[in-house]
């Protein structure tokens, strides 16, 4: 098993996979080893907990409710784990695999990989040229083939500098004696927008609200992204800033009682795609107040809550029952760790010579295919969409023929 990055969509079955027999290795860059070990002992611990509510309540459509993994697998799989460096070709049977810093998050990389003359690159998710945390995705080496990501490919991000768009965000939001609940991903968004508040506190942009982490992961990676300082932007002093700008929130107990707060604060918990997490109470809380406000700051998956919020839907079904929300809901697109169909072309185009052929992966069939046309048009490149379980036999070209 090969692991470009920490993300649960990347990631987060490994533990069932191993209750289901497999027994690989699984290699990946040291920071992701120490990243994934995070995000999935919460995710286990977070499966058991709502599987415990869902039996106590009896709301699952499952009897009894089961988790679809449990700490004791996510103990087994780290096991597996073989951290590789960037820039280290490592071999691995017959082949020679070498991860490529990708921009996305801390840890996440490209992969190449090399056999009988052929190589083949597996982009995982691509960072911007201009994230606020993290440096630019490496340029690519030649290769015969490219499994692309499409995240974003029929999308440009507003050309709107984070941080003012964040400052009014904050200062409308204080105005109104509301709180401003951030859900974000732990990895990556919490650590940017700490760090870009601390800017905007430090410059005199926005009132001193109470900031609160409420995530552990989030608490925990805010340390691990201080260890690897050479994987991103932040000097050791910024790394301090950004892990002294907010109070953290330990355990869940204090995180209810922050619920029953009524005073402005700045909330940030996980997860990013309101799937989970102690977002979901908060919002309970919160989401019935119009002088509250939630501000997405991150890719939302198709039929999340998150991305349910943004299609302009006020009803949410959370703990079992449907909750009106009422709080303003804002977008922050200049936050997001994925490279749009631009800035992949710009990427892209520093490549030495065009792939041989073109895959396009990890989007949504729209997305793909504007990315598909757009790589034509900027580029030449007939890239293609395979479907879900298609096998590709590299040794054809794309029209068959060897």
């Amino acid at each position: 098993m090969i692991l470009t990055h920490a993300h649960l969509d990347h990631s987060g079955y490994l533990p069932r996979l191993y209750r289901e027999g497999f027994r690989g290795g699984v290699y990946t860059t040291p920071a992701t080893h120490e990243v994934a070990g995070i995000l999935l002992y919460d995710s286990a611990h977070l499966q058991e907990a709502e599987a415990e509510r869902a039996n106590r309540g009896r709301y699952s459509r499952h009897d009894p409710a089961e988790p679809l993994y449990g700490v004791r697998e996510v103990e087994a799989v780290l096991r597996l784990f073989q951290p590789k460096i960037a820039n280290e070709g490592f071999r691995l049977g017959d082949l020679t695999v070498t991860f490529l810093p990708a921009g996305h998050i801390l840890g996440a990389a490209c992969v190449r990989i090399e056999a009988d003359g052929k190589s083949l690159v597996f982009s995982g998710d691509v960072g911007r040229p201009d994230d606020p945390l993290m440096k630019p995705p490496q340029p690519l080496p030649s290769t015969d083939f490219l499994v692309l990501e499409s995240t974003y490919g029929d999308r440009l991000h507003a050309p709107v500098e984070a941080s003012r768009e964040l400052a009014r965000i904050v200062v409308e939001t204080a105005s109104r004696g509301g709180t401003l609940l951030i859900p974000a991903f732990a990895v990556g968004r919490a650590q940017t927008l700490l760090q870009l508040l601390a800017e905007l506190q430090g410059q005199g942009a926005i009132p001193e609200l109470p900031i609160y982490l409420d995530s552990p992961m989030a608490i925990n990676i805010s340390h691990i992204l201080c260890r690897y300082q050479p994987e991103h932007r932040l000097d050791p002093k910024q790394c301090h800033t950004l892990c002294g700008i907010a109070t953290y929130v330990p355990d869940s107990e204090i995180s209810r009682k922050l619920s029953r707060d009524p005073r402005p604060k700045i909330i940030i918990a996980g997860a990013g795609m309101l799937t989970g997490g102690r977002i979901l109470h908060h919002l309970e809380s919160f989401g019935g107040n119009p002088d509250n406000c939630l501000l997405v700051s991150g890719y939302q998956a198709a039929g999340t809550r998150g991305r349910k919020l943004l299609d302009g839907e006020h009803r949410l079904r959370l703990f079992g029952r449907e909750i009106e929300i009422r709080c303003q809901v804002e977008r922050l697109d200049a936050l997001s760790g994925h490279a749009d169909y631009r800035e992949l072309g710009d990427w892209l185009s520093a490549l030495p010579k065009a792939p041989r052929r073109v895959f396009l992966t990890h989007g949504e069939p729209q997305a793909a295919l504007a990315l598909k046309d757009y790589l034509a048009e900027r580029l030449g490149w007939q890239a293609e969409i395979p479907s879900e379980f298609e096998s590709v036999d590299l040794s054809l070209d794309a029209s068959g023929e060897v």
